[in-house]
């Protein structure tokens, strides 16, 4: 028999994503039409194979277990299968775990058990061709539920068995209960300033932005804007802001001084100071076609990163490149 002070004291130590990963539909955030629909197929304990795509932490595994915990309660675990796609994404595992799983009767009310394939467009062309033949055979006693970040690196045949339901990014105001329902839980303190600053930092993402209240977290209960920036990597956006505008207005060397100073003092990769240098650049008070030019000036030397050149060659040079666009004028 399970000892109730033992679960407590396990709990404390789950992360919180996990925490406070909603158990029942109505409690997701977000995504009204999407979670309609899919409390109407518990309701009528009937559902056809599902598609869950869209960006990661937008709730697309956290509607797939509150759906199976409300259709199968108690005897989730029996019915109820979740395999990461993208650590198992071959061939043998589709006629293996999958087929073994699937090919087996529901002991349960409910006439059909759900396989839940989480990073499925990280699956083979052949296991997604070994799948497709597993979703026709089965279908009378297995549905498959399969989240992607992109719908259509899946094969065709599997996109036409499934009805496909998209998630997009939290908004700000989504976000903000996802920080108010943890700061409640945990007794966090924010102002406003780290509050926004969770939410520049998660772009949408629940996940993110529960970890990064996690990590702020650890040292004490009252969170600095400083505090966020810190434990995310992440610039505050001012700074980012004025090393483009000191660059486009002719003061180079300012603005390289700044760049050392989120190298060195945020320890920020290339990539996240790129990130960043786009999210500012539409944002400022410049032409249209001055705005575009520098975009695509972000997105070039971006490309050159990806394709490995060196990280702060290619800063400094997008850098002297936005102040020739700023003297151009």
């Amino acid at each position: 028999m399970d000892d109730p002070k033992h679960s407590e004291r396990a709990s404390e130590f789950v992360p919180w994503v996990e925490k406070y990963r909603p158990k029942k539909l109505k409690e997701v955030i977000g995504h009204g039409p999407v979670v309609k629909r899919l409390e109407a197929y518990v309701k009528n304990r009937n559902l056809p194979h599902l598609i869950f795509s869209g960006p990661a932490g937008t709730g697309k595994t956290t509607s797939a277990l509150a759906l199976a915990h409300e259709l199968y309660g108690e005897q989730f675990g029996q019915c109820f299968y979740e395999l990461n796609a993208s650590d198992d994404r071959g061939i043998d595992v589709v006629r293996g775990k999958i087929k073994d799983f699937a090919r087996t009767l529901p002991f349960t009310e409910v006439p059909f058990k759900i396989i839940f394939l989480d990073e499925g467009d990280a699956m083979t062309q052949d296991a997604q061709q070994a799948l497709r033949r597993t979703m026709e055979r089965f279908s009378s006693n297995t549905r498959f539920i399969i989240s992607v970040n992109y719908s259509s690196r899946l094969i065709e045949p599997i996109q036409s068995r499934c009805a496909v339901f998209r998630f997009s990014p939290l908004t700000e105001e989504e976000i903000r209960k996802v920080i108010e329902t943890v700061s409640k839980g945990e007794g966090l303190k924010l102002d406003k300033a780290a509050e926004d600053a969770v939410v520049y930092v998660a772009e949408g993402d629940a996940r993110k932005a529960i970890n990064c209240l996690q990590g702020a977290s650890s040292t004490a209960d009252r969170i600095s804007e400083a505090d966020i920036f810190k434990i995310s990597s992440r610039a505050r956006p001012a700074e980012v802001a004025k090393m483009i505008e000191f660059a486009y207005k002719g003061r180079f060397g300012e603005a390289r001084q700044l760049l050392d100073e989120l190298l060195v003092k945020y320890g920020m990769s290339g990539e996240d100071i790129i990130q960043q240098m786009f999210r500012e650049v539409t944002k400022l008070d410049v032409p249209d076609r001055k705005k575009v030019a520098l975009v695509d000036r972000v997105g070039e030397y971006d490309f050159r990163m990806v394709e490995g050149a060196d990280d702060r060659i290619q800063l400094e040079a997008l850098l002297a490149q936005i102040m020739l666009l700023g003297s151009s004028e």
